[in-house]
Order: structure tokens, then C-alpha cells, then sequence
């Protein structure tokens, strides 16, 4: 079973998928700073003078212990029913971020893969023996 497993493991597609993720990771964590503090603070400046969206909140229900001006953090401690909007919408531009850098770096990736030659097909095979017989006397 050992032997199956490193042989498992030496296969070149192993080893491209493990880098692949640990790169995916490393990448992940660069376009959610990328969107928490940069696009997230601008897109807050943008529509309402600086509103911070990682603190935008709706309380459903326990809202008597939650004060106005609370952050997220701070209402959630107070055991209310919370839904988290402005976490929801940093993560859905992370998601369409990161979607779209993968995008960029496949088609981009696809255009330095020479695609695999297509061999003889069986017309030509065909017509190369239908040939071949017509010498013969």
C-alpha cells in the first residue's frame, strides 16, 4: 500500500495540483486584502460617506440589546439574531474577484498550450490504403 501511495504522489499531476492549491491559497488571502482594505473602504466612501460595510447588519430579532453604532462583533456578543449584509457582499466580491483572476490566468495559460496534434484520421487512413492498392498490379 506504501508503494501505491508514493507512486501516487510522484505522479506529475499530484504535485501540480498541490502547488496549484497552496498558490490558490496564497492568492486567496491577497485578493480578500485586496478587497477588504482597499475596494471595500472606497466602495463604502463611494455610497454613503465612509460607511464601513463589515459592519452593516440587520438585527432580526434580540434587537433590544443591540445599541445603535454597534459593530458587527460587539451586536453578535449580545446573543441577537443578526444578519451580516456587509460580510455577505465582501464576500461575494472576493468570490467574482477571485473568479475573475482565475479567468484571466487560464485563458491566458491556454494560449502558451500548444494543442495536441491531431493524428491521421480514417478517411486518410482509408484513402492512403485505397492508394496503396491501386499500385499493386
Amino acid at each position: 500500500m506504501f508503494k501505491d501511495f508514493k507512486a501516487f504522489l510522484n505522479q506529475g499531476n499530484v504535485m501540480g495540483l498541490a502547488v496549484g492549491v497552496i498558490i490558490g491559497a496564497a492568492f486567496g488571502t491577497i485578493v480578500k486584502s485586496l478587497t477588504d482594505d482597499v475596494l471595500m473602504p472606497f466602495i463604502g466612501f463611494v455610497t454613503g460617506g465612509g460607511v464601513d460595510f463589515t459592519n452593516q447588519y440587520l438585527v432580526l430579532s434580540g434587537g433590544d440589546k443591540v445599541t445603535a453604532g454597534m459593530t458587527l462583533a460587539a451586536a453578535k456578543a449580545t446573543g441577537a439574531n443578526l444578519m451580516a449584509l456587509g460580510s455577505f457582499v465582501t464576500a461575494v466580491i472576493n468570490f467574482v474577484l477571485l473568479a475573475f483572476v482565475v479567468f484571466l490566468l487560464v485563458r491566458q495559460a491556454s494560449k502558451f498550450i500548444k494543442p495536441a496534434e491531431a493524428g491521421p484520421t480514417e478517411i486518410d487512413i482509408l484513402t492512403e490504403i485505397r492508394d496503396e492498392l491501386k499500385k499493386r498490379p
